[in-house]
């Protein structure tokens, strides 16, 4: 059956946010019947011609959809549209329904939540809170909760905190910047789509700096007209490379010399492996950086917890932004963090996940050693997923799509880049999977890779 694709490029989101609007037209047409069951879609080569977008913009909207039914993929018979019941056209799947091996990047053990410590914090936190801090909330965040980051901060990343402001979430803090920047702001690339398809929804125009294996290329920011800057020191993503100590002081120097802005995001600092995490870039500039934190990487994504440290100058200016959008982030759960950091539960949840979080990137890492040795780890032992190097000429992209329709969520690299990737990849997390799971995994990559 036929179709044609050339409609779709009216439908499309803007430049950024490309691969969703491909993924949400396509998904539709096949929910509203206008692609019927079996309808064989072009290549991704030849729909990425047609509507004049990235090829790999495509092959990740392909596996998304594989991932989610929509779409089914075979070896030699190209991408078909599946065959949809009455309820399942009616719904998008669930996460546990999409993948056998879920390795997207980025999630923690869900779950390993400390769910009892959570319920006790939750209690103890109401018992103790006064009737007035049931109020409308403060915009800059719970005082509680803002003097326990403050000096667990200081304490364990080196922070210079005075104060922090509370944000609903890392996007949340993100988005509260954005809208205080002006023009253009450098980005890593490879870099995280999400971040930057958010700071390119608020206006900015992103300006990707490549990362090589000392970090981002400060040299190239001075033959760029930005004020600001993007970067994840501690450990890069998604490369996992740790900014070099000399060009953390040539980045201050720049963000010095130019009155510039640089925005620390700490996404996983805490999940260091082989030794102690160098401090947050922060200290060595605290009227140039801002630093960012949250709750995802260390508890869980639903907390929706975050928060910034910033300059003197700038604090006021944020929290306005921050009571103008919402009135500030919800007090209860803000006061049981307090708790929880406070009587030492937050560090001693901590100090589990990073063993099991060992285990199970040992235990990744020892798969490919036995099925996939030509392929090799990129990045320092740290955080919650690694980047594992494909041998020269691998098209990432399809091995991605071809692994989705196996049930494995496995992104290419070829994805967290503006433009061509220094070498081919996989992105794989591997917090959340079990070492017998992340086994079998890596058993079904080697099979799709055909090695």
């Amino acid at each position: 059956m036929e179709t044609n694709w050339t409609t779709f490029r009216e439908l499309l989101l803007p430049e950024h946010n490309r691969r969703r609007g491909v993924e949400a037209e396509l998904r539709r047409a096949i929910r509203e019947g206008r692609l019927a069951p079996g309808t064989r879609l072009p290549s991704s080569r030849d729909l990425a011609q047609q509507l004049g977008i990235a090829r790999g913009t495509v092959t990740s909207a392909y596996a998304q959809l594989i991932g989610e039914g929509y779409l089914t993929a075979r070896r030699g018979s190209g991408t078909t549209v599946a065959s949809l019941g009455p309820e399942s056209a009616e719904r998008t799947p669930e996460p546990a329904e999409r993948w056998r091996y879920n390795l997207r990047p980025g999630l923690p053990a869900l779950s390993a939540f400390p769910r009892a410590e959570w319920v006790a914090a939750h209690r103890a936190a109401l018992a103790e809170l006064p009737d007035d801090d049931l109020s409308y909330p403060d915009p800059a965040g719970y005082s509680g909760l803002r003097k326990e980051l403050a000096d667990y901060l200081a304490r364990v990343r080196g922070v210079v905190a005075r104060d922090v402001v509370i944000t609903n979430g890392s996007a949340d803090a993100l988005s509260l910047l954005a809208r205080m920047l002006k023009g253009s702001i450098a980005v890593e690339e490879p870099s995280h789509f999400g971040a930057v398809s958010m700071l390119a929804s608020h206006g900015m125009r992103t300006v990707p700096i490549p990362v090589d294996d000392h970090g981002i290329r400060v040299d190239l920011l001075s033959t760029t007209d930005c004020s600001a800057v993007l970067v994840t020191s501690a450990h890069q993503f998604p490369l996992g490379v740790v900014l070099h100590p000399e060009r953390r002081r040539a980045l201050v120097e720049w963000a010095q010399s130019r009155d510039a802005l640089i925005i620390e995001d700490d996404y996983d600092a805490e999940h260091r492996y082989d030794r102690p995490a160098l401090g947050a870039l922060q200290s060595l500039a605290p009227e140039h950086v801002v630093y960012q934190g949250s709750t995802s990487k260390v508890l869980a994504p639903a907390m929706r917890l975050a928060w910034l440290v910033v300059p003197d100058r700038l604090r006021d200016t944020v929290v306005d932004r921050k009571r103008l959008d919402d009135l500030g982030s919800a007090t209860i759960p803000q006061a049981a963090l307090a708790h929880l950091i406070r009587t030492g539960g937050y560090d001693r949840h901590l100090r589990r996940t990073r063993a099991l979080y060992r285990k199970r990137r040992d235990a990744l890492l020892n798969a490919f050693a036995d099925h996939l040795p030509s392929w090799r780890p990129i990045g320092v032992a740290a955080g919650l997923h690694v980047v594992m190097r494909l041998p020269d000429g691998t098209d990432d992209l399809a091995l991605q799509q071809e692994l989705a329709s196996r049930g494995v969520n496995a992104m290419a690299l070829a994805n967290f880049y503006a433009g061509e990737p220094s070498y081919p990849g996989l992105v794989l997390g591997y917090a959340a999977l079990s070492p017998d799971r992340l086994r079998d995994a890596v058993r079904e990559i080697h099979c799709a890779a055909g090695v």
